[in-house]
């Protein structure tokens, strides 16, 4: 029977998905980027080196977990072009390029070291990730339920706002200040910078910023509770309002939005629970915490009423709205006792990533908006030409 027009098309989202994924390799591999230097052996040695005398099943395990899904990303971005046999072949063989080239280049990391077996895992993971995930490619793609939901549920061409509103749950692992306080990088470089520098910046700044309680100020209009619950329900309602905007009239929305606060608060939990020295996963809902996020789950739901262009720019006043007093206010003394239990050590590529993807998810979801407006902007300008 001949295939329907709607079938044997690529996923672009797979595609995206897949580079993604490959970048998140990549830093795991190389992280910290720094030390560079040769031990006067050559990157591929270690392939003919014995296995390593002391093994840990749990390194070997996480490995292979590290590479399944990577294997079954490539199996989905293949899709159609190639499938079955040819599709699970090319991932196994590109899982074991990509982490052939990692090991390689881990010769020159003093952190790192290379290892044959880390590459045989790593391999094995590719190849039982496309194993598993080829048989399923076509009910996934083409006529399964995902598929349908995907497209009854969700605009076309809105693949990167699904992948951005994705993110965001992953985003709020890292301890922060004030819950969901995400996008803080410009205090840590001002904290990090020394004082020539500070005067270098303020010198081109207006006057009236040249205040050094400024923090203390603006700290002092409410208690820290209040200033908690407003951020954090700042950011739950951007993070919401841009989550709805792909999705269509016709999808429970509500469900859908419920299903996303219920998906970031589970993340939040299991991380602080795997990463706390105390075994607390609730450490973070504070009074001030949970109000946030009882008001911006509501004020998420009341924006499904507006219309979309609207939506965006509330997603992004309270984003900027956010940073602007994310960065501005101190940050609270008991946050270093929060901080303390974190165990920095362990994962450190996992803490490294989350730290980056707290950071910068904000900036990305400005980027995101931005674009759209131009595009919305020239496709309004062509219009009225026409």
């Amino acid at each position: 029977m001949a295939d329907k027009p709607w079938q044997r098309r690529p996923s672009a989202f797979a595609r995206q998905a897949l580079v993604l994924y490959a970048a998140l390799i990549v830093y795991g591999s190389w992280y910290p980027f720094y030390g560079w230097r040769s031990l006067g052996i050559g990157p591929l040695d270690y392939l003919f080196d014995p296995f390593p005398q002391y093994l840990t099943a749990f390194d070997v395990v996480t490995n292979v977990l590290g590479y399944m899904p990577f294997g079954a990303l490539v199996v989905l971005a293949v899709y159609p072009r190639w499938r079955g046999a040819i599709a699970v072949a090319f991932a196994f063989g590109l899982g074991t390029l990509l982490s052939g080239l990692m090991e390689a280049v881990q010769t020159y990391l003093p952190t790192r070291v290379a290892s044959n077996l880390d590459l045989a895992a790593n391999a094995l993971g590719a190849l039982l990730g496309a194993t598993l995930m080829s048989p399923l490619t076509g009910a996934l793609l083409d006529r399964g339920m995902l598929r349908r939901m995907r497209f009854l549920w969700f605009e076309r061409d809105s693949t990167a706002v699904i992948g951005l509103a994705a993110l965001w749950p992953f985003a709020t692992m890292y301890p922060a200040p004030l819950l969901l306080g995400l996008g803080s990088w410009p205090r840590e470089l001002w904290l990090r910078s020394d004082a020539t520098m500070q005067d270098a910046l303020l010198a081109w700044a207006p006057a009236a910023w040249h205040v050094p309680a400024w923090p203390a100020l603006v700290a002092a209009w409410m208690p820290d509770d209040a200033w908690e619950a407003i951020i954090t329900a700042l950011n739950l309602l951007a993070a919401g309002a841009l989550a709805s905007l792909p999705m269509r009239e016709r999808a429970p929305r509500v469900r859908l939005l419920i299903a996303f606060v219920v998906a970031m608060l589970a993340v939040k939990a299991g991380a602080t629970f795997l990463q706390s020295q105390s075994g607390l996963a609730f450490n973070w809902a504070t009074p001030g915490a949970l109000i946030g996020l009882a008001g911006g789950f509501i004020a998420m739901l009341l924006t499904l009423k507006l219309p979309r262009s609207s939506r965006v720019a509330l997603a992004a006043i309270a984003l900027v709205v956010s940073l602007v007093f994310v960065n501005l206010l101190p940050v609270n003394p008991y946050f270093d006792v929060v901080l303390a239990d974190w165990r920095q050590g362990r994962y450190l590529h996992f803490n490294g990533l989350a730290r980056w993807l707290a950071w910068m998810w904000p900036y990305a979801a400005l980027v995101w908006v931005g674009l759209s407006a131009e595009r919305a902007l020239l496709s309004k300008r062509r219009g009225s030409r026409a």
